[in-house]
């Protein structure tokens, strides 16, 4: 399990991408990932494509990144999702929050 963060060239995009599983041992370093956005940050994107577990503290997670950041950012993106986390996004009714792929 590990979590790595990327920013475009422009510094438009941040990206955090957690590999294994998201729960709640990535609390910590979750929200060191997205401390630093700044005013030049339009857009966040969760990828999930190398995540093959997630819990309710994940779903914890991505609401306080939702709430800190506020209308800071234009969007928060969950991408590359595998379809059993697809499915308890859906279930959470987190679609309505976040825009996800």
């Amino acid at each position: 399990m590990s979590l790595s963060k990327n920013a475009s060239a422009d510094g438009k995009t941040l990206t955090i991408q957690i590999k294994g599983k998201f729960d709640f041992n990535l609390v910590q370093s979750f929200r060191q990932a997205y401390a630093e956005v700044n005013d030049q940050t339009e857009k966040v994107v969760v990828d999930l494509r190398d995540t093959d577990y997630m819990d309710s503290s994940a779903l914890g997670m991505l609401l306080n990144m939702k709430k800190t950041l506020g209308d800071s950012v234009g969007s928060i993106q969950i991408s590359n999702c595998r379809p059993q986390l697809k499915k308890i996004l859906q279930i959470s009714r987190f679609d309505k929050k976040f825009e996800i792929d």
